[in-house]
């Protein structure tokens, strides 16, 4: 029997520990020293310097040759992709360059993520299968539109193939999550939402993984498992899209859904105390905003938006509630005021409701409710009282007329009719369907033939509908009642 064994394992070790103890270079030359001087002998040694020296140069050169056309490459890349996606904003989406801060959160997005996993693959830090990136399309989707929550989302991961090592299957799967989380989250209403996208998104992730997975290799044993848990980390740090809403709405200047129905809670802040001061203008406001929402739904306006802006139009009340008729109770101040004094008074709800918005850091897009609800119009009453008292006096209209502007968006002249017309309702004599028609036709005629809409983008479609809705509407408000009979005694 031999009594010698061949063990390969260890003599291969050992012959490369002996290898590596061998240095690949026989000398050392520093930098900067004289290798050889003119008109000196080439001997062994000289020529060994030099040929290395050579050879060294020659892949240095390769080595930096290979990096330029790398980095130009990403470079070109790069550009072309957000050249793209800027085309897209100037042919679809111009009204975005209107708005600096919507454009600063779009490139600030498709920029973040690309670096995010620039650092992470060159440090081999973890996998970028749990980078969130379906936070784009949330945000975009939240905070503008489907459309462009989409096309954002492609070019940021386009733009982030050039760091990432298997670029078909990252697209496949990012795309489907970018797509899941525009779907899931048409409207963010409720804080549950996100956390039903997170749960939806890495269920989606992980099952186009596994479909790749199956054309690729049949053999279930030798996949890998261990990305299912990248997919479970990744819908988890999607849940932190709730608290950064917060963070990208104030960076940014938006206004989410969740903030408009926080601040139309009527239990808290301005609301309250317009309940409290002034609870007639309170019911009005509530009114107005309930007319309104419902001439949005039906015309495809924000109806959220509108509505809260309607609980806040009317809050500068406030400052003066009893000179308002729907504060009164028999008495009329007005009546021992100068019309012009009287006109003042009201015009000034307006202005005081802005400065009261400031003081609470109302969003801008409410406090643009407050001005323009009464855009340039004028209080036709006391103009009119006033003119009839001095018919040979040519009249200034200016102390009678509101500071404006008039509205600019579709919700704001939205709000502009409901206001008019709800607050005209409550003089109508008997409330026939016919009164009713005859004073929404009036009122809302009246704002159009003044140039009050000229403005904002809302067409003679959306018009004829608001007319329709609050028809239908006030005839529900002031529907007649029966009388019930007396007992006989």
């Amino acid at each position: 029997e031999p009594n010698l064994i061949y063990d390969k394992e260890r003599s291969l070790t050992e012959r490369n520990d002996l290898l590596s103890s061998i240095p690949p270079a026989s000398g050392m030359v520093m930098s900067g020293q004289k290798v050889i001087d003119r008109g000196d002998i080439v001997d062994e040694y000289t020529y060994r310097v030099l040929n290395s020296f050579e050879r060294e140069i020659k892949r240095r050169s390769a080595t930096q040759n290979e990096i330029t056309s790398t980095i130009i490459g990403q470079i070109i890349l790069v550009t072309f992709m957000v050249t793209l996606f800027t085309i897209y904003l100037a042919l679809f989406r111009r009204d975005y360059f209107n708005k600096p801060r919507s454009i600063a959160m779009l490139y600030s997005l498709i920029t973040f993520f690309p670096v995010i996993v620039a650092i992470m693959m060159r440090h081999n830090f973890m996998s970028v299968y749990i980078v969130p990136f379906a936070m784009v399309p949330m945000f975009v989707r939240v905070f503008m539109d489907s459309r462009t929550a989409f096309i954002s989302h492609v070019t940021m991961l386009l733009i982030c193939t050039i760091a990432v090592r298997y670029q078909y299957e990252f697209i496949i799967i990012q795309i489907v999550a970018g797509l899941i989380a525009i779907y899931s989250l048409r409207e963010l209403t409720r804080r549950a939402q996100v956390f039903k996208t997170g749960i939806l998104v890495a269920m989606g992730s992980a099952l186009v993984y596994l479909a790749l997975q199956m054309i690729q290799d049949n053999d279930f044993t030798i996949m890998d498992h261990d990305m299912y848990y990248h997919f479970v980390v990744n819908g988890v740090l999607l849940l932190l899209a709730y608290p950064l809403m917060y963070i990208v709405e104030k960076m940014f200047g938006f206004v989410s859904s969740v903030t408009l129905f926080e601040l139309s809670n009527t239990n808290r802040g301005l609301l309250r105390n317009l309940s409290e001061i002034a609870p007639g203008t309170f019911q009005h406001s509530i009114t107005v905003g309930n007319l309104a929402a419902e001439i949005a739904n039906k015309i495809g306006a924000n109806s959220l938006l509108v509505r809260t802006g309607a609980l806040y139009h009317d809050i500068g009340k406030m400052a003066d509630p009893v000179f308002f008729t729907e504060n009164q109770a028999g008495v009329n101040p007005h009546d021992h005021l100068d019309y012009k004094e009287s006109a003042r008074i009201i015009i000034n709800h307006v202005t005081e409701g802005v400065k009261m918005a400031e003081r609470e850091n109302l969003p801008t897009i409410i406090r643009d409710f407050i001005v323009t609800h009464h855009g340039t119009g004028m209080t036709k009453f006391f103009y009119i009282k006033y003119k009839n008292e001095h018919p040979d006096e040519e009249i200034d209209p200016k102390p009678f007329e509101y500071p404006g502007p008039n509205p600019f968006t579709r919700e704001q002249a939205i709000l502009m009719i409901a206001d008019g017309v709800e607050a005209a309702s409550r003089s109508i004599a008997e409330y026939t369907e016919e009164n009713i028609a005859t004073l929404v036709n009036k009122i809302i005629d009246s704002d159009v033939a003044d140039g009050y809409f000229k403005d904002c983008p809302i067409t003679f479609r959306d018009i004829a509908l608001a007319k329709v809705v609050l028809i239908e509407r006030l005839k529900a408000i002031y529907h007649t009642r029966i009388s019930y009979p007396e007992a006989k005694k």
